[in-house]
């Protein structure tokens, strides 16, 4: 016997959606992949937080997006996490004037036993205030939790608005474990950081326990859309699943 969404599920499935990075970053996407996946950022059950792809698809993702609340966000120094510095100061800022409102950056976490940090010291001069940077600590690479601490600290201390696990380009992704240390760095920051939870989150299920680990640890009013998103491209279709009939909310009017 199969029992129907509920509307707490429905619920659950507004606040993840509203809390979601829609995002391709597949190697073959072109102009029709990136219509396709804003047609998809207004859901029935309202907007996600952002589209993320390449950031030579920013101009159209921003053209497409005018008229909702819907941010662009595009990738730099990714997936590989080097370490010239000019190149990915460079990239963010072709990429701002595009039209990006959020740049997620990749740690150049090879480079972090030697402690480097220049090359997020160097985006975040580039990007504005009113611009958000999320900075990838590619924790799966990482591996170890005092690795991923260090990584962390480096971001938020680099100047990070959000601190983001992984590119989703690597075996292991998201994991809970790492979004713990995380969370542990993140409460213990001098000011507001972000996480961002990103590859390998594929249902309401997983998305459920990431947001009860937020809870958990900053408190159950902390997550929003300034403060905690999912990276992720199929979990929009199982968070739209958890509708209860009858109870799904209309697309809104932009």
């Amino acid at each position: 016997m199969t029992t129907s969404p509920s509307a707490a599920s429905t619920a659950f499935a507004a606040r993840a959606v509203a809390l979601l990075d829609l995002t391709d970053l597949s190697n073959g996407l072109d102009e029709a992949g990136v219509e396709t996946l804003c047609a998809r950022a207004v859901t029935p059950l309202g907007p996600v937080a952002a589209v993320c792809t390449w950031a030579g698809f920013v101009p159209q993702a921003r053209r497409l997006l005018k008229d909702t609340p819907v941010k662009v966000a595009t990738v730099v120094n990714f997936p590989a996490g080097g370490t010239d510095v000019t190149q990915v100061a460079d990239e963010t800022r072709y990429a701002l004037l595009d039209g990006a409102d959020e740049i997620d950056l990749v740690l150049p976490w090879r480079a972090l036993i030697n402690g480097d940090r220049e090359t997020v010291g160097a985006v975040r001069r580039a990007v504005p205030p009113a611009r958000l940077l999320k900075v990838i600590l590619e924790t799966g690479e990482l591996k170890s939790p005092q690795l991923i601490r260090e990584a962390a600290r480096i971001a938020i201390g680099t100047g990070a608005d959000f601190i983001k696990t992984s590119t989703g380009k690597t075996p292991i992704s998201a994991t809970p474990e790492a979004v713990a240390i995380m969370l542990e760095e993140i409460a213990a920051a001098s000011r507001p950081v972000g996480l961002k939870a990103s590859g390998g989150i594929r249902t309401a299920k997983d998305a459920a326990a990431y947001l009860a680990l937020a809870d958990t640890v900053m408190g159950p009013a902390w997550a929003s859309p300034r403060t905690f998103r999912f990276g992720a491209s199929g979990l929009i279709d199982a968070l739209l699943a958890e509708q209860a009939p009858g109870q799904a909310a209309t697309n809104a009017s932009y």
